[in-house]
């Protein structure tokens, strides 16, 4: 059969409630609540600042943020609040070409900038806006391509800096230039083992090595046709993003340094044909050409500008926040939900294909999701329902699966497990993101053995162990400083290596599947759907 297919959406409790341990290696339930402004501590955001080491790794706040619901602030940023509360988005100013060479030059000259100071600067900023949006840990290989001229230079700053921050980068520099100033900052790369790749070694498709492209080729100066190999790598560029519906395979980020490389400064995307970043990280001041970017994140960077050069100008800027070499700018894109969809492109799932036992069909899909590389395949909505009719769900992880059913592990005094004492029932969904994929399983619940849950709770990490013991979820506490110091004594406690005792309300629950769904996104909303009964 074939149907729609809704997605549902998930509220947050305004409670504070521990609903997930303490540690998160192996953690059992995905965080599922909002913690209270009053156990934020504003301190522990503050970014220790050094311009050059290489290491800095400052916190941004978005341009659109709504301080009305941030944290309790410090003193300065309270100050920045009001600051950013009382700017007018729409006066940024954007810059004419040859405004902006003008302000180049004059930094260089009478306010004695250098060109490796400016270039040391803007590199750091490019840096510090990738790791605001795009995290080592989902986002690590990073691929800079650099031209020849200042906007290469930025470039290979850019990439020093994200090896410092926890990233993987490599770089492809096809016309290196023999000044001084370029070959100290390869030299510099060369000494962290990053890698320099040539244009016939990077793989046609970027995606299939790299997270996010730097593009760096060129600036607001360049004029005339990019010619080889420069045409055809922004041309591999504009193929990202004309290759977003792939299945399976995550399309590689786009981040342009001051000006997307090959649209004109001022007009930007003429002909529509051009790269389309994802992520512009303007310099100085954005130029005229970036008001024609409709990407989601535009970031100004390069925190230099002397009053006499804004006066000047008549430069309206946003300010900085605390020590952060970036800002957000630009309001956010208005979006219109009804009109968010995603065209499934799918290869058929037909009843010819379908496995008998739906057993084995889950196992030959969960392997398809494993061998796809997808974050947490075992991730699983559970949802129960109490004596009182009201249902609920929650992320937990699978981590049993047999012949009899699937298993997590969980609170006994959790609210899961108190609807289950209720009724005994419940609901499974597995979504895989990248194979358009996913699976509905129902049937009865009862607890695993003592010995299975025993069993289980000693291959888990120490950490994750104490966690459990600390972990009183779906419970009220009167802060986090509370959880810390009982995790705190606990770990003393047993810092000798001594058997950590499991919980007597902690342990596993199986499913017995007797109803499977499988469903296959396709387009135009004509999906597969198989509903297999366990005979």
């Amino acid at each position: 059969m074939r149907s729609l297919v809704p997605k549902g959406s998930s509220r947050s409790m305004t409670c504070l409630c521990l609903t997930h341990s303490l540690t998160q290696t192996h953690s059992h339930n995905l965080l599922a609540t909002t913690f209270s402004s009053s156990l934020y501590n504003s301190n522990n955001r503050n970014p220790l600042f050094q311009l050059f080491s290489g290491i800095l790794r400052p916190r941004i706040r978005a341009f659109s943020t709504d301080f009305r619901s941030a944290p309790t602030p410090t003193a300065s940023s309270s100050a920045f609040a009001q600051s950013m509360a009382n700017f007018d988005a729409d006066s940024v100013t954007y810059l004419k070409q040859r405004d902006a060479a003008e302000i180049d030059e004059t930094l260089m000259g009478p306010l004695g900038f250098s060109v490796d100071q400016l270039m040391e600067l803007a590199g750091l900023s490019v840096a510090t806006s990738i790791s605001e949006v795009y995290k080592p840990s989902e986002y690590s290989r990073v691929l800079t391509i650099c031209g020849p001229g200042n906007n290469g230079g930025d470039g290979l700053v850019a990439a020093r800096h994200l090896h410092h921050f926890g990233y993987k980068p490599f770089v492809c520099y096809p016309k290196r230039t023999p000044k001084p100033l370029y070959a100290g900052l390869v030299t510099q790369l060369e000494a962290l083992s990053i890698p320099f790749f040539s244009v016939e070694e990077l793989p046609s498709d970027l995606s299939n090595g790299f997270d996010v492209v730097i593009d760096a080729m060129f600036g607001f100066s360049f004029h005339g046709s990019p010619r080889p190999p420069f045409d055809d790598l922004i041309q591999r560029l504009v193929s990202l993003h004309n290759n977003n519906n792939q299945i399976g395979q995550k399309r590689s980020v786009i981040v342009s340094v001051d000006i997307p490389s090959g649209w004109h400064v001022e007009e930007g995307d003429v002909d529509g044909t051009g790269i389309k970043p994802d992520m512009l990280v303007s310099l100085t001041a954005p130029k005229l050409g970036a008001k024609k970017f409709g990407g989601p994140h535009h970031f100004l960077g390069g925190r230099f500008v002397p009053p006499a050069i804004a006066e000047k100008y008549k430069l309206i800027l946003p300010p900085y926040p605390g020590t952060s070499m970036c800002v957000r700018i630009g309001k956010p894109p208005r979006i219109d939900i009804s009109a968010l969809r995603e065209n499934y492109i799918s290869p058929e799932f037909l009843e010819e294909q379908v496995e008998a036992d739906p057993f084995n069909q889950f196992h030959k899909w969960f392997n398809d999701a494993l061998a796809a590389g997808l974050k947490e395949p075992n991730a699983m909505s559970l949802s129960t329902v109490g004596k009182d009719g009201k249902p609920s769900s929650r992320m937990v992880l699978l981590k049993g699966l047999d012949k009899e059913g699937f298993v997590w592990y969980t609170n006994y005094e959790s609210q899961k497990a108190r609807e289950l004492s209720e009724n005994p029932r419940a609901s499974l969904l597995f979504y895989w993101d990248g194979l358009n994929r996913q699976v509905r399983v129902e049937g009865p619940v009862q607890k695993v053995s003592d010995e299975e849950s025993e069993q289980y709770f000693h291959s888990r990490p120490r950490g994750s162990q104490i966690g459990a013991i600390v972990s009183k979820q779906s419970t009220v506490v009167p802060g986090r400083h509370v959880l810390y110091q009982e995790y705190k004594e606990l770990e003393e406690k047993y810092s000798d290596g001594s058997l950590i005792p499991k919980p007597k309300n902690w342990g596993g629950y199986r499913l017995t599947p007797q109803l499977f769904e499988f469903w296959q996104g396709q387009k135009s909303r004509l999906h597969d759907r198989w509903l297999l009964p366990r005979l």
